[in-house]
């Protein structure tokens, strides 16, 4: 991942990188880019490019709009006194680190971008540049870093359904073998393109709503975590097309029942020791990890504006949901909006993180572990 802001005329050597990158997606059958971010109300938006011209975008951006900052999820339009005219302009940088040809996507590749001005400053509502510069400062004021993985859980329907309604394309229980079978294609589709993605699965399962299917993938650096979020979120979408089917991340498909959520998984680090694990507080915790998990405890009822952001996410904030809507904490406690995973005795100095349950799909990843 690049640690810096990009500036006009590109990063330190990335113009001859993404030259050489250009040649190689070529000869792998890449004819466009996806160029990714993700805009205040949690939408991924996209500007694309032929390969030829990724040199150029590392050098000078790709042009977008800044009024999608305050476009609502329905696409309708709001406006602040910093944010969401339809003057000016936007340059996309993208992550050359980031870059993932698209297995689900034949002849495309994708990279997540960072945003500035045309005068080459840092777009104030680049979430994943608010996040990058948190963690960055986390790590050289205080010696922290930080390990996430985020959730990904959604609904598959049935793609011949009438209009807009949702109808689950597989039967059987919460959990059921029943559901795996039903889905087996697609599934094996999905990790088979996740694996040469290089995205790390560490469960795929059915979940408990109708029709509802949960990925978890392995943690890495908070920027690398919300951006596999959204590239696992793109796969999805990719797979399921190509077997005729629909899906809904949203936190509620249905007005009643289990929502789908995008739970946070985070821990923190020093000198490459997990302060969640071997200290000598509560269920094994250093006093720095509590005083972590005290402060997220704190602030958490502020913070669901930014972890469940939308009026959906209240159909899924709901009593015996598991959604996590008690402002408490508790070990391996899926009702507590906080849950401590202790891990396995034997690999608990790498397993052992805090869960935190009140999030959604809706919310902007970058700006959900910034908060």
């Amino acid at each position: 991942m690049s640690e810096s802001d990009p500036v006009p005329g590109g990063r330190p050597g990335e113009v001859e990188r993404a030259t050489a990158l250009t040649g190689e997606l070529t000869g792998q059958g890449v004819h466009g880019l996806v160029l990714a971010y993700v805009d205040t109300a949690g939408i991924a938006r996209v500007k694309t490019v032929p390969t030829a011209k990724l040199a150029a975008a590392a050098a000078w951006g790709v042009g977008m709009s800044p009024v999608f900052d305050t476009f609502l999820a329905d696409d309708s339009i709001v406006a602040t006194d910093v944010l969401g005219s339809p003057d000016g302009d936007l340059r996309l940088y993208p992550d050359l680190d980031r870059l993932t040809v698209l297995a689900a996507q034949p002849g495309w590749a994708w990279a997540p971008v960072d945003r500035i001005t045309q005068e080459g400053a840092p777009h104030p509502a680049c979430g994943r540049t608010v996040l990058r510069r948190i963690v960055a400062g986390a790590a050289e004021r205080h010696g922290i870093t930080f390990r996430a993985a985020v959730e990904v859980e959604w609904a598959v329907g049935r793609g011949d359904a009438d209009g807009d309604a949702f109808v689950p394309a597989v039967s059987g229980p919460a959990y059921g073998a029943a559901r795996q079978v039903e889905l087996s294609d697609c599934a094996a589709d999905l990790l088979a393109a996740l694996a040469a993605q290089g995205v790390d699965v560490e469960q795929f399962h059915p979940e408990y709503a109708a029709g509802q299917f949960e990925v978890s993938v392995g943690a890495l650096g908070p920027v690398a975590a919300a951006d596999h979020s959204v590239l696992v979120r793109q796969t999805i979408r990719a797979v399921s097309r190509r077997h005729g089917l629909r899906v809904s991340f949203a936190p509620a498909v249905l007005g009643q029942g289990v929502g789908n959520g995008g739970h946070l998984h985070l821990s923190a680090w020093r000198d490459g020791t997990n302060l969640h694990a071997g200290g000598t507080a509560r269920y094994g915790m250093t006093a720095e990890a509590e005083s972590f998990v005290a402060g997220v405890l704190g602030h958490l009822p502020a913070l669901t504006a930014l972890t469940a952001p939308s009026p959906a996410s209240r159909l899924r904030l709901r009593p015996s949901q598991w959604a996590g809507v008690f402002t408490a904490w508790g070990r391996e406690t899926r009702e507590a909006a906080l849950r401590i995973v202790t891990g396995t005795a034997g690999i608990r100095d790498r397993a052992a993180n805090l869960e935190v349950k009140p999030v959604d799909l809706a919310a902007n990843p970058y700006l959900a572990l910034a908060s």
